[in-house]
């Protein structure tokens, strides 16, 4: 049966620090990978997995200034989410970010909404 989280019950935290105004988080992890073919076939003898690179956003409501000095400063962070939903949960890490850019939009009889992409060294799953 599938593990279905939900927002109201879930946190997300930047360096510990609980980020508030959070709209949604997203995020997408993809490896490297080459297929090694043997000469005079064509089909696939092995395959060489190499880098893996995690992305995301972090989509909050108005701005968050320390997200802001992050992209400033060039700092490095980490972002833990619990993922919860009744009594199931998962808690999923994201080491050694850092921000790539930020998106800010505002429309008539909105609020403000900034996009943060990130990018993480990995991200660890833990039920």
């Amino acid at each position: 049966m599938p593990q279905v989280f939900t927002a109201f019950k879930s946190e997300v935290k930047v360096n510990e620090e609980t980020l508030e105004g959070l709209q949604s988080i997203e995020y997408s992890t993809v490896k490297n990978r080459q297929q090694i073919g043997a000469i005079g076939t064509d089909e696939r003898i092995a395959v060489y997995f190499g880098l893996k690179i995690v992305t995301g956003k972090l989509r909050v409501a108005s701005i968050n200034k320390t997200l802001d000095g992050f992209l400033q400063g060039n700092t490095e962070f980490s972002i833990s989410a619990t993922l919860k939903h009744g009594d199931a949960s998962r808690k999923v890490t994201f080491d050694a970010c850092f921000l790539e850019d930020k998106e800010f939009s505002m429309v008539t009889e909105g609020h403000a909404e900034t996009i943060y992409s990130f990018s993480a060294t990995r991200v660890r799953e833990e039920d």
